[in-house]
C-alpha cells in the first residue's frame, strides 16, 4: 500500500489503515492477548474460507481438515503460552467464544439506530456466555453490508447473498477495505430496509458477538436453517445461539390452524398438534418471525424468563446513563 505524506514522497505501508485500527483498538481492550490478536485478524481477514472450513462447505474440505486439526494444535499451544484470560483455565467451547443473540424485528431496528458511541460491558445476564459479551460501538453509523459467508459457502443457497452487517469501527472499515468486492457501506435507512426485507422471507435476525472480535458485538446477520452455520450448530446440540427473552403465543380462540406460519419457523419450533398450532416452548427462540405471518395476528410474543433477558438497547443504554450520574 502506497501513503502520500506532506513532503510529498511516497511513504510504503504494508499494514493497510484498517489492519492498523483493528490492532490499536485491540491494544485497548482488556485481556486481549497476542492469539486473541491473530485469530481475530485471520477471522476477519479470510471470513469466507474461515466460515466454509467451520461449515464443511469448503471444496478443499477433506485435504484442509487434517491442516485445520493441526493449526487448532497450535493454536492451543499458543493459547497455553499467553493465559491472559481468567477463563483460560477453563476448557472452552465455540458456543463460548462465538454466538448470537436472537432478537425481533423491532429490537434489532433500535439496535441499528443508535445515534452515538456507546459502552456496555458485561452484560452477563443478557449474554450468557463466559467470553463476548460486551456492546462497545464506536461510529455506529458505520455500516456494511456484506455477502453473508455462510450463504457463500453453498452450492444453492438463499437469494439474496447481501445480507450481513458489520456494524461500527474497527469492524467496519476492516471489511471494506478487505473485501471490496463483497461488501459495500450503507446508510441507517438502507440497513432498516434490508432487515425489514429479510425480515418479509423470514430470516432470523441475530446480533453476533465474537471473542476474536475484541470479545465483542459486531455484526447482525439475517439467518435461514438451510444455510445458517450458527443455526445448524444450535440444532445438533452446540447451544451458540441465545434466546431473544421471549416465546411465541398462539391465541387459540382467532388461530384457525391453517400453518401458514408453520413453514415460516426456522428453529421448528411450530408445529400441528391433534389437528391444534402448538408451540414448542423449548424450540422456540422468541424471533418473531411467525407473528408477521399471520394475517389474523392469532400470534404474539411474550416475555418467558426461562428464554433469559431480552437485549433492549435503549433500556441498556438509560440504565448505563444512570449509573454514570451515581
Amino acid at each position: 500500500m502506497i501513503d502520500n505524506n506532506h513532503s510529498g514522497k511516497k511513504k510504503f505501508s504494508l499494514i493497510r489503515p484498517s489492519t492498523m485500527a483493528f490492532f490499536n483498538e485491540a491494544g485497548k481492550t482488556k485481556n486481549f492477548s497476542i492469539f486473541d490478536r491473530l485469530h481475530g485478524y485471520i477471522y476477519a481477514r479470510y471470513i469466507y474460507n474461515y466460515i466454509s472450513i467451520a461449515t464443511g462447505q469448503h471444496k478443499l474440505n477433506r485435504l484442509i481438515a487434517p491442516i485445520v486439526s493441526c493449526i487448532n494444535s497450535i493454536l492451543s499451544w499458543m493459547q497455553k503460552l499467553f493465559p491472559d484470560k481468567p477463563t483460560d483455565k477453563q476448557k472452552l467451547t465455540i458456543a463460548d467464544t462465538y454466538h448470537g443473540k436472537v432478537l425481533p424485528l423491532a429490537s434489532v431496528k433500535r439496535l441499528i439506530s443508535v445515534q452515538k458511541d456507546i459502552r456496555l460491558e458485561n452484560l452477563e445476564s443478557i449474554i450468557p456466555y463466559l467470553l463476548a459479551k460486551d456492546i462497545i460501538l464506536n461510529h455506529p453509523d458505520h455500516l456494511v453490508i456484506m455477502d453473508c459467508p455462510c450463504r457463500s459457502g453453498r452450492k444453492n443457497p438463499c437469494l439474496p447473498l447481501d445480507v450481513c452487517m458489520v456494524v461500527g469501527e474497527p469492524f467496519a472499515s476492516f471489511v471494506l477495505e478487505h473485501h471490496p468486492q463483497k461488501s459495500r457501506s450503507i446508510s441507517q435507512n438502507e440497513a432498516l430496509q434490508i432487515l425489514e426485507d429479510e425480515d418479509d422471507r423470514g430470516h432470523v435476525h441475530h446480533a453476533f458477538f465474537k471473542d476474536a472480535m475484541l470479545g465483542r458485538f459486531y455484526a447482525i446477520c439475517n439467518c435461514c436453517s438451510c444455510c445458517c452455520g450458527a443455526i445448524q450448530a444450535h440444532e445438533h446440540g452446540t447451544p451458540m445461539l441465545a434466546a431473544s427473552g421471549f416465546i411465541a403465543i398462539v391465541d387459540h380462540d382467532i388461530c384457525v390452524d391453517c400453518g401458514v406460519c408453520n413453514t415460516y419457523c426456522q428453529f421448528h419450533a411450530l408445529s400441528m398438534v391433534d389437528g391444534f398450532n402448538t408451540v414448542n416452548a423449548e424450540l422456540c427462540m422468541g424471533c418473531g418471525i411467525c407473528i408477521s405471518k399471520c394475517d389474523l395476528q392469532a400470534l404474539e410474543l411474550s416475555l418467558n424468563p426461562s428464554k433469559g433477558i431480552p437485549l433492549d438497547i435503549d433500556k441498556l443504554m438509560q440504565e448505563a446513563t444512570t449509573a454514570d450520574w451515581h
